[in-house]
């Protein structure tokens, strides 16, 4: 049996959950989710707890048990409290500000590049420590619009300028060795 599989996933107060077969549909404060699971796991609600269950050690069915449960738990952790990814602009001259609710990217092109938020995500931006902070309550779309804006200027390895997310590590090369002595 899978150990995160087998886990129930708990429901915090304020927070709906709605199965039906395999649809769930989880509302709370901060937003509200649907999304629709393999049919080979059985999802059920069992005192106030989330319980997937599978009914044969048929490897497909291994590999969804666990993938399931961790997903409905990122949809309750989303909709109660949120999830957030920070990225940090580094380079000479290199910004992020906010423009309403767009972030406007300064990252040594010839324009600022817009990023226009998809619906349930929020930017923030701190100028001191220069980082952006996704805000939402899907993980998967807040991954993703992180992976978008990082991807308008990822980190190269020479002076290591660009956008990365906060505390990964970019690998350094050295660079020209320089004019050789005759």
């Amino acid at each position: 049996m899978s150990r995160i599989g087998r886990l129930p996933v708990a429901v915090p107060s304020g927070v709906q959950v709605d199965v039906q077969g395999s649809n769930v549909h989880v509302k709370g404060p901060k937003g509200e989710l649907k999304r629709v699971f393999s049919a080979l796991i059985g999802i059920a609600m069992e005192d106030g707890q989330v319980v997937v269950t599978r009914a044969s050690d048929n490897a497909a069915e291994r590999a969804l048990h666990g993938t399931t449960r961790a997903v409905i738990a990122n949809m309750i952790h989303g909709v109660s409290t949120g999830f957030s990814v920070v990225l940090e602009v580094e380079g000479v001259g290199y910004r992020a500000e906010m423009e309403g609710k767009n972030l406007a990217l300064f990252v040594g092109y010839s324009h600022p590049v817009k990023v226009e938020p998809p619906v349930g995500v929020s930017f923030e931006v701190d100028l001191k420590t220069r980082q952006i902070k996704v805000l939402g309550y899907d993980k998967e779309v807040i991954g993703q619009t992180a992976a978008e804006i990082r991807r308008v200027r990822p980190p190269e390895p020479y002076h290591g300028k660009g956008i990365r997310y906060a505390g990964e590590k970019v690998r350094r090369k050295a660079g020209k060795a320089g004019k050789g002595a005759k």
